[in-house]
């Protein structure tokens, strides 16, 4: 990976920042840059962006190792997606649903919903599942043993986008027209089990969940999430209270979405206060 990430940086530097569909068509991939000119000129720069690297993961081990010694472990979380202007994208065009230019066919949203009346387009090209198969998988598995090195457990974000994702039209400017489309299934789980058996994985299974997607979890053996803060205040058959949990599962006290626990506390009402 650090060849291409390296490369890509220094291009896009060159280029003024801009988005690399519209840099020189020399250039706008990995394979084909490798035999365009400017990459001679670009050495230096394609060298520094290495070394920084090289400093990051340096410092993040001695974190790491500090951590270790405490007893804490650290959770990371990896993304189902990646974004358009990318060096994942830019260097593995084959396995993403593109049109020749490098434009997406279609992106990746969300279907419209109680908290967002025209769902959500969060514009991130789509995975060619079908490529992705054939090579079993090998870009993720790559892109989940550099997470596993990085963390001692990892949240598989937006599970429920393996079993079927919501594909929006990419001149669509919101998610309303979108469709679900079947996802890799069990195939994936199973080509991720068979290469880190061992590993810390938490699914992220929160939000509108359908039984196939609960049964999809159920057969990959991994934790799905509770939340907290979603616990109190409702009926008694609320899934995320305590009692209510299902033995395989990791409860958070919220996520990136949620006030911080203390405030959240503070801020209820006397009742809630009371149940928790």
């Amino acid at each position: 990976w650090l060849a291409p990430y390296s490369t890509f940086m220094a291009l896009k530097r060159h280029f003024g920042g801009n988005p690399w569909y519209e840099w020189d068509r020399r250039y706008t991939n990995f394979q084909e840059s490798k035999s365009g000119s400017l990459l001679d000129d670009l050495k230096e720069s394609i060298d520094a962006y290495s070394f920084y690297q090289y400093l990051f993961f340096g410092h993040w081990l001695q974190i790491r190792r500090h951590a270790k010694k405490r007893g804490i472990g650290i959770v990371g979380d990896i993304p189902i997606f990646v974004a358009h202007d990318s060096a994942d994208v830019w260097a593995n065009p084959e396995i993403f649903q593109l049109e020749k230019d490098g434009m997406p066919t279609a992106v990746a949203g969300v279907p419209p919903d109680y908290f967002a009346k025209k769902g959500q387009l969060w514009g991130n090209p789509l995975y060619n599942w079908k490529m992705l198969r054939q090579t079993d998988y090998r870009w993720w598995l790559d892109r989940m043993a550099m997470n596993l090195s990085l963390f001692d457990v990892v949240r598989l974000d937006h599970f429920r986008g393996l079993e079927s994702y919501w594909r929006v039209p990419s001149t669509a400017t919101d998610a309303r027209s979108g469709r679900w489309v079947k996802g890799p299934g069990f195939s994936f789980l199973r080509a991720l089990k068979n290469a880190f058996p061992d590993a810390g994985i938490i699914a992220e299974d929160l939000g509108e969940i359908t039984p196939e997607v609960r049964a999809l979890l159920e057969k990959s053996g991994l934790p799905g999430m509770a939340i907290l803060q979603f616990a109190f205040g409702g009926g008694s058959k609320n899934l995320y209270l305590p009692h209510n949990l299902r033995p395989n599962c990791v409860c958070y006290p919220g996520t990136h979405d949620n006030d911080t626990a203390r405030c959240w506390y503070q801020e209820a009402d006397a009742d809630i206060r009371d149940h928790v």
